[in-house]
């Protein structure tokens, strides 16, 4: 990924990142979104995928998005703002093993509603957890992102914790498996957000998916 983007992209990144963003608010109804008036960015996988840590990586920050020891915390559509340039939205975690199957399906909808209905929505990006790739339950994600038509990039996370060059082929077995998908963005960036691997390379890939320019 890093020949994907020259230095001046990287730097301009690195700084648009290193500006202000703050928490705007979680939604629970897909009645209380924001207004579409700013470019968006969500991230979404399963529970406990480290879904918050990459988003704090990303903004270099620790607490704007809260990290929980308890998967599947995150149960609203949480909107951060960055400096009135754009928006990052964390979408609820699925695979919960602690909640009832009438509150998943309630905040599963809420999920897709927002994909289905949201203009200003540049891309998604789905986290898998680079230890263990694909598994039946993303499954349906990858569907419900193909069927609303919203283009999404498969990002593999915690790849600190692999071995050299396990992690650069799990990204190419990731890619395989969902190079035929119609909305799949036809690369997988692997990333570590203890380590800082990949963080400068994804920020530039936001950067230029929303057009933002400083």
């Amino acid at each position: 990924m890093t020949d994907m983007f020259t230095e001046e992209e990287v730097e301009a990144a690195r700084v648009l990142f290193a500006r202000p963003a703050t928490f705007i608010m979680g939604c629970a109804k897909i009645e209380q979104l924001p207004e579409p008036d700013l470019p968006e960015v969500a991230f979404a996988g399963r529970s406990n995928v480290g879904k918050s840590s990459l988003i704090n990586g990303l903004v270099g920050m620790h607490k704007l998005a809260r990290a929980s020891n308890e998967p599947g915390r995150t149960r609203e559509v949480n909107f951060f703002d960055l400096d009135g340039k754009m928006r990052l939205v964390d979408l609820p975690g699925y695979g919960w093993a602690k909640a009832s199957k009438g509150e998943v399906k309630r905040f599963q909808n809420l999920g897709r509603d927002y994909l289905r209905g949201r203009v200003t929505l540049k891309r998604v990006y789905l986290l898998i957890d680079s230890r263990h790739g694909l598994k039946k339950v993303d499954d349906e994600a990858l569907d419900a992102l193909d069927e609303a038509a919203v283009s999404y990039q498969i990002v593999l996370t915690k790849a600190d914790k692999l071995k050299k060059g396990e992690a650069e082929a799990m990204g190419e077995k990731t890619l395989k498996a969902v190079s035929k998908r119609p909305a799949a963005y036809p690369f997988v960036a692997v990333t570590s957000a203890e380590k800082g691997h990949g963080i400068p390379e994804l920020r530039a890939e936001i950067m230029r998916t929303t057009g933002v320019v400083l």
